[in-house]
Order: structure tokens, then C-alpha cells, then sequence
């Protein structure tokens, strides 16, 4: 079969002929339906190398995955071939205490995960393929009835890591609060969404391009602000001088943290989810006071399902390009170049 891979670091990945995967013991292999280009990869091809991760190349790229149950491996019970399924991504040891409530993004013992820290697509297989290998079918989200497994294959990170980073601030999103979204392209257009359909509280959308900005409103962001040196400052003007109970950075450089600080209200929540690479120096007056500030990686396999459930019932609707397999590289250069809107989907089929 043919497969999208990243034979080396910093290099552009390259289509070849591999073997299809067959299932072992309590294996799945899924018939790909759709697999997501992510931002991230980018980082895999330009920026890191065998000091950054405790993996490396050669692997399929195409961490973002869903279709349809092709193959089962002995002993596993509850799945049918043929059932539609998203793949949940982060692959961890399945036996320690955050693995065991469905966290594992936050494997805590990765020596005993299928590769530590990562997944299909990262470090392993991924679906950039016309089969996945899946190696547990714990890691397989039965889709709801109307889910296409094109829609549903951004949603297992696009939709699933600001569905998280926004529930874990539900508390401080009353129907008077104010969210931030700062940089609203693949992730945030959709989590400017999960805001929407899960609270009740004003949205404000923040990005350097007017067509974003048009594309938040449309997702129903109450209000967009070019990013810029004023952006804070206009985010306080909005909310009558109080800043945004929850900021959501996206983009994650030195900029955006600035801005997302400057922006907070005493006693918000800062959350960091862009991995631009920026710093935001923390001391007892940079920040208003009691603001918490945290980061998030990917989200758990109950709130994958919750996600999949929102988008069945058209709350969420990732903006999607489609891309066979052979132009998969085109959607990497059109997402360098800034020509992307929303999220680009490799098709295998």
C-alpha cells in the first residue's frame, strides 16, 4: 500500500510502497477514512531532531484518524468490521492511574506505552495511509450515527485539544464571563465552537488575518480583534476594564503570551496550547493577580467521545479541505505558505 512517511528529521516527508498491516493479538487495523495534516507535523519536518523526542524516523505521518474497522486481531471483543471509528491519539501504557481514567495524553510510565510520549503518526504509523495498525482496541472511538469519517478525523486533536483546554475552565465561563481565542485557524475556529456549544459566555476572537477573524464570527464569535500591540488593551475596553476570565493562546509566541497575560482578569485562566515557542516571564506583578497559567497536551478518551458527539449533533463543524494521498505533500506547503483554511484532510481512497 502506499504510505506518507518521514524518512529523517528536517526533511519533507515522502510517498513509497509498504506492507499492509496485519493485526496481532488484541490489534486493529482500521481502512483509513480520513487523516488530518496537522500544524505539528511541520515541526517534525523543519524543527526537531533525535535531541527533541524520544523517537524518531522513519514512520507514517497523520496523527488526526478515522474510518472503518478493516481487520481484527485475536481477542478482541466489542468491534465490528466495518464499524466506523475515530482513532484516539495519544497511545500510553494503558496500566497506570491516569491511563486507567482515559488520560492517557498524561501517560505516566511511557517505557511501557507502544512508543513513549507518542503514537500513530508520532514515532509509530500513523494514517497517512490506505490502513492504520492500531495497537490496542482501547484507542478506538465507536463514530455516532452522521459522523463522516473525513469530519470526524480532524476532531481527535483539532476538536479534542481545545475541547479540552476549555472544559478544564468551565468553572470561570458563567454566562458573564469572556473567553479569548487567540489565533483562530485550525484549532482555534473550532474552539471558538466548543465555547459556544458548552457555555454561555461572550467569545472574542483574536488574529493577525481579517478572513480569520470573518471565519470566528461566523462560528459565532460575538466579537474579532486584529492581533496586534493594542489587543490587550481592546480586550479591556470590551470588558468594561474587568480582561477575559479565560484566554486560550493557540499560537503560543512571545506576543501572544504577552498579550494573553495583559489580557486576563484577576483570578482567570491563561492556557497555553500553541507550541510557537514563545516565553512569558512570570513574576509577583507580570501577572494580574491569582491568574493561572498552564499548558495542555491533546486531550482524554472520554472527552474524545464527547467531542464526536457534539459534531453528530452539528455543534461542531471543523472547516475542512480534502487531499488524496498523492497531493498529501501539497497540503503541507499550503499550510506553510498560509494558503490553508481550517483543516486539511488526506483521503486515501
Amino acid at each position: 500500500m502506499r504510505a506518507l512517511r518521514l524518512l529523517e528529521w528536517k526533511s519533507d516527508p515522502e510517498l513509497v510502497e509498504v506492507a499492509e498491516p496485519e493485526p496481532g493479538p488484541g490489534q486493529v487495523v482500521v481502512k483509513v477514512g480520513g487523516a488530518g495534516a496537522c500544524h505539528s507535523d511541520l515541526h517534525l519536518m523543519r524543527d526537531f531532531d533525535s535531541a527533541t523526542l524520544p523517537w524518531g524516523p522513519p514512520f507514517t505521518l497523520g496523527h488526526e484518524n478515522a474510518g472503518w474497522v478493516h481487520a481484527l486481531g485475536g481477542g478482541v471483543r466489542g468491534l465490528d468490521v466495518g464499524q466506523p471509528v475515530a482513532v484516539y491519539g495519544p497511545w500510553g501504557c494503558g496500566i497506570c492511574p491516569r491511563c486507567q481514567i482515559g488520560a492517557e495524553d498524561y501517560c505516566e510510565n511511557p517505557a511501557e506505552a507502544p512508543v513513549p510520549g507518542g503514537g500513530g503518526g508520532l514515532g509509530l504509523d500513523g494514517g497517512m495511509a490506505e490502513y492504520l495498525l492500531v495497537p490496542a482496541a482501547r484507542f478506538l472511538v465507536p463514530l455516532p450515527d452522521g459522523l463522516d469519517p473525513v469530519a470526524a478525523a480532524p476532531l481527535t486533536d483539532a476538536g479534542l485539544t481545545p475541547y479540552h483546554a476549555v472544559r478544564r475552565s468551565w468553572a470561570k465561563l458563567p454566562p458573564d464571563a469572556t473567553a479569548v481565542v487567540i489565533g483562530t485557524g485550525g484549532l482555534g475556529h473550532l474552539a471558538v465552537q466548543v465555547l459556544k456549544a458548552t457555555t454561555a459566555a461572550r467569545v472574542i476572537a483574536v488574529d493577525t488575518r481579517e478572513e480569520a477573524r470573518e471565519r470566528a464570527v461566523e462560528h459565532g464569535a460575538d466579537l474579532a480583534l486584529p492581533s496586534d500591540g493594542g489587543t490587550a488593551d481592546a480586550v479591556r475596553e470590551a470588558t468594561g476594564g474587568r480582561g477575559a476570565d479565560v484566554v486560550l493562546d493557540f499560537v503560543g509566541v512571545d506576543a501572544t503570551l504577552a498579550t494573553a497575560a495583559a489580557a486576563a482578569r484577576m483570578l482567570g485562566d491563561v492556557t497555553i496550547v500553541g507550541i510557537g515557542g514563545g516565553t512569558l516571564p512570570v513574576s509577583f506583578f507580570s501577572v494580574p493577580y491569582e491568574v493561572s497559567l498552564q499548558t495542555t497536551y491533546w486531550g482524554t478518551r472520554p472527552e474524545l467521545a464527547e467531542v464526536l458527539d457534539l459534531a453528530a449533533r452539528g455543534l461542531l463543524r471543523p472547516d475542512v479541505t480534502r487531499y488524496p494521498l498523492d497531493r498529501a505533500t501539497d497540503a503541507y506547503r499550503d499550510m506553510e505558505a498560509g494558503r490553508l483554511e481550517g483543516r486539511a484532510v488526506i483521503v486515501p481512497g
